[in-house]
């Protein structure tokens, strides 16, 4: 039994427990003056053992009052007191609780959660919201640059369910211009003097999206606003909500979403009073809805509803003739941006783009032009091959020929380096600048990524 052990081989095992907690640890004495802390608490706080044993409680904290003082004060438990603390000025929550030993108080021991991060991704999901809610449609049809057949009839359907309040289905694979044709029609539509507000869906956890784009009362959950919030659709009655990736949505929300385009009736969490909206809405979705139906995790009832006006948005590669045409159109609205105005392509160029098998669309062509607008020297207007060789290998291309591309005498660091801002970029760019999202598809950590963008420069 632990209690027949000897008093040092105690201490030890106590102290290699408080040591393993993951959360910061601090206890100070009646006098308030600390006495024992674990190496959590130090890494949190940024300072040395030496900094605060032996000191006032209130010596690491930078910003507010010290829950350990108010313990001793008052003899009772505090928990859940926000503050600033140590060298790093850390964002935490603390909790105390009064040490009692032979019913006298002793001391006070504290509890401190690390909330930087967390506050780090609230104030950024904070920005995006507002981003969100101040979205205009900013693109009409004269936006949508090509003149081949198949994109000239996306555009001519378009057109005609813009004069119509029928929901509208975008489909195609990612990068095509999706969220494009969705600013146009509601440009184009009898709503364009109202909000077109875009959702991600994919962007935001099940019980966050559900709020964001329903609302909720007052006390309906652990830290709903007092006074309750109204969520997206009511914001935006009378407009146009686009909900990208529509086939990632969570099912139990799916039947809220079949609710409004039945009824035009929504209801705010923690209500069962449904309030009436007067909402347009536009779906769009790269995933094959028909198999996730045949998985059950696609409501057929809601694929219905959205399918009443499918257009579908093809890829790159089935419009090879606009390549050129586009490329052209990216150099010219970049090349202010990136001190190369007037810069155009060569007909190797172009042929170059043509051959390429464009995997990420209409979105990669753009970054390809970003790219190579950062590779021309001062004094060059045209766009060659060899300015495209990083970006691009083209499927014919024997191994070896991609690599005598690459390969222009760099080290490997320096091959692995431009290679990796490479992809931070273009993840930046499919993530519309979400750095939490691109975190997420990266897998890596939010504080990972930006020190990867410091490092590049992005």
């Amino acid at each position: 039994m632990i209690q027949d052990l000897p008093a040092d081989e105690m201490c030890l095992i106590l102290w290699t427990i408080i040591n393993s907690v993951q959360d910061a640890i601090s206890v100070v004495d009646e006098n308030g003056n600390g006495i024992l802390f674990n190496n959590a608490y130090l890494q949190v706080t940024g300072l040395k053992e030496a900094d605060v044993l032996n000191k006032p409680a209130a010596v690491d904290i930078v910003e507010g009052e010290s829950v350990h003082l108010k313990v001793l004060e008052t003899g009772k438990p505090v928990r859940g007191v926000p503050m600033k603390v140590g060298r790093y000025k850390r964002h935490v929550m603390v909790s105390c609780a009064p040490l009692y030993i032979h019913n006298k108080l002793r001391g006070s021991v504290g509890i401190i959660h690390d909330v930087s991060e967390v506050r780090a991704l609230s104030d950024e999901l904070q920005r995006a919201k507002q981003k969100v809610r101040q979205l205009e449609a900013k693109y009409s049809f004269d936006d949508i640059i090509g003149e081949s057949p198949v994109i000239k009839q996306a555009v001519q359907l378009a057109k005609v369910a813009a004069a119509t309040p029928a929901t509208v289905l975008l489909r195609g694979e990612g990068g095509t211009g999706k969220e494009l044709f969705a600013h146009a029609i509601h440009h184009a539509s009898p709503r364009r003097g109202q909000q077109f507000i875009r959702v991600n869906c994919s962007a935001f956890p099940e019980g966050l999206l559900e709020s964001e784009l329903f609302g909720y009362s007052e006390g309906a959950f652990t830290g709903a606003r007092k006074q309750g919030k109204k969520g997206i659709f009511e914001e935006a009655s009378g407009g146009t909500i686009f909900l990208d990736e529509i086939g990632t949505m969570p099912l139990s929300l799916q039947a809220k979403i079949l609710r409004v385009l039945q009824e035009g009736e929504i209801i705010r969490i923690g209500e069962a009073r449904p309030l009436t909206v007067d909402v347009r809405v536009i779906a769009a979705t790269n995933a094959d809805l028909e198999k996730l139906i045949a998985e059950g995790k696609f409501r057929e009832d809601l694929y219905y509803r959205l399918n009443v006006f499918p257009i579908y948005i093809p890829a790159l590669v089935e419009r090879k003739a606009d390549i050129p045409l586009l490329a052209e159109h990216y150099l010219h609205v970049l090349g202010e941006d990136y001190n190369r105005p007037g810069a155009k392509l060569t007909p190797d160029a172009a042929k170059m783009l043509q051959d390429y098998h464009w995997p990420g669309n209409v979105r990669e062509l753009k970054n390809v032009m970003a790219r190579a607008l950062i590779n021309l020297n001062k004094d060059e207007k045209l766009v060659e091959k060899r300015h495209l060789m990083f970006s691009l290998s083209t499927p014919h291309q024997s191994d070896s020929e991609r690599g005598a591309h690459f390969y222009q005498g760099e080290t490997l660091s320096e091959m692995h380096a431009k290679w990796e801002k490479n992809i931070l970029q273009n993840v930046l760019q499919s993530a519309k600048g979400n750095k939490t999202e691109a975190a997420r598809r990266l897998g890596i950590s939010v504080r990972n990524l930006y020190n990867k963008l410091e490092k590049y420069g992005i």
